[in-house]
């Protein structure tokens, strides 16, 4: 199992949420809260593969928050 930890300062909610559902055919998650993170273990047929699916899920998440915080007038 790898185990990601995705700070809330970083990741918005619903870019995790979202970025779960893209990968759910991938792989399995389970999904919890900190104070200050998201935190996703992911489980798949290989270490290789859950290494492979965690980096794309963060990417993917945090590529989905800038595009929120862009969209967002400040």
């Amino acid at each position: 199992m790898t185990v990601l930890k995705l700070h809330r300062k970083i990741y918005r909610g619903t870019a995790v949420d979202a970025a779960l559902k893209v990968y759910g055919s991938y792989a399995t998650f389970e999904q919890r809260e900190e104070p200050d993170h998201w935190v996703v273990s992911v489980s798949a047929t290989t270490p290789a593969r859950e290494r492979r699916v965690a980096g794309e899920l963060a990417n993917y998440a945090l590529g989905l928050t800038i595009a929120a915080r862009n969209a967002s007038p400040e």
